[in-house]
């Protein structure tokens, strides 16, 4: 099958926080296609009204997405062209994208991916462990299977990286911590971009503690820990 030369459906990371992050290929895009297709109309719709763009919002979430589908491609197929964004970042990773994608692709449809901004790069980097070889998580079970996932992690070698809520970080590092050690190394950013972004790192225990400690906790939040270290044997 040859490939497709117009692109249908393209995926636009946008701004995490800070408003300068987006690209000027993004501007670009936005401003070319027919419909952007966005998690909450009203958070992309300020974004665009600071670019200085007007496009039709289409609601496009984890919610309708399985009923939004068949009707977008149907449109897509028509010719019409539309960006896929998120509320921050790049959607499809922990947003919803992945089901439009893969039947985009299914009926030839051509999808093109910009490069941009996501939390978990930059909480890596400043986690200071290694980022030659990492794990991303995403968010871990809310229920079921959340302990079964923990314990599948706890011999991991590479860097683990999780997003979490602020109502449930607490939790997730004193499980963490029962589940890798309390004295493995970890670090805890949130409010990436923004005036008040913080990195904090210690022990699992050490950050369990921290944020337990606090009246309020509020951003959204990644969480880097390093691997498990093999043991050296004494000769």
């Amino acid at each position: 099958m040859a490939e497709p030369t117009t692109t249908q459906l393209y995926l636009v990371p946008t701004p995490i926080g800070n408003l300068e992050d987006i690209t000027l290929r993004a501007i670009r895009v936005l401003g070319e296609v027919d419909t952007v297709l966005c998690e909450d109309t009203r958070t992309s719709g300020r974004l665009l009204q600071h670019l200085g763009l007007k496009k039709p919002l289409l609601s496009y979430h984890l919610h309708n997405e399985h009923q939004q589908v068949p009707r977008l491609l149907e449109r897509l197929e028509r010719g019409e062209t539309m960006a896929l964004v998120s509320d921050a970042g790049t959607p499809g990773i922990s947003d919803p994208g992945f089901l439009l994608v893969r039947e985009c692709l299914a009926r030839g449809l051509k999808v093109e991916c910009l490069p941009g901004p996501t939390a978990f790069v930059p909480a890596l980097l400043k986690s200071g462990f290694g980022a030659e070889r990492f794990v991303f998580e995403g968010f871990l079970p809310v229920k079921k299977g959340r302990q079964t996932r923990l314990r599948e992690l706890a011999d991991e070698p590479r860097t683990l990286i999780f997003y979490e809520s602020p109502h449930r970080i607490v939790k997730t590092l004193e499980q963490l911590a029962e589940a890798l050690g309390p004295d493995r190394p970890a670090s805890v950013s949130r409010e990436l971009t923004k005036l008040f972004e913080e990195t904090v790192n210690g022990t699992l225990a050490e950050l369990a503690a921290d944020f337990g400690a606090r009246p309020a906790i509020k951003g959204e939040i990644v969480v880097v820990v390093q691997g498990k270290r093999e043991e050296r044997r004494a000769d």
